[in-house]
């Protein structure tokens, strides 16, 4: 499904550039830069994003200890654990 109509990224790109990384890639913006693109109007972000969290968190669930994706979804439990909530 091409998630960015233009520069024409589909899911599979996206969760491609996720699995292949060197470094983890965490936002649309290292995405875009890792694929030799860049952001055009961005009402793709959201969607990349749910992406990139959707690859991680399967990835951090197969391989458990040891992977980078497991230590970006501990971190960000982590993080929501102590963040203020508004009342």
């Amino acid at each position: 499904m091409i998630v960015c109509s233009c520069n024409v990224l589909s899911d599979h790109d996206v969760r491609h550039a996720v699995s292949t990384a060197d470094d983890a890639l965490r936002n649309a913006k290292q995405i875009y830069n890792c694929l030799g693109c860049s952001a055009e109007c961005g009402r793709c972000a959201r969607t990349i994003q749910t992406i990139i969290d959707e690859a991680k968190r399967e990835c951090a669930l197969a391989c458990r200890a040891g992977c980078q994706h497991r230590r970006i979804i501990d971190d960000a439990q982590a993080e929501a654990k102590f963040a203020p909530t508004a009342s």
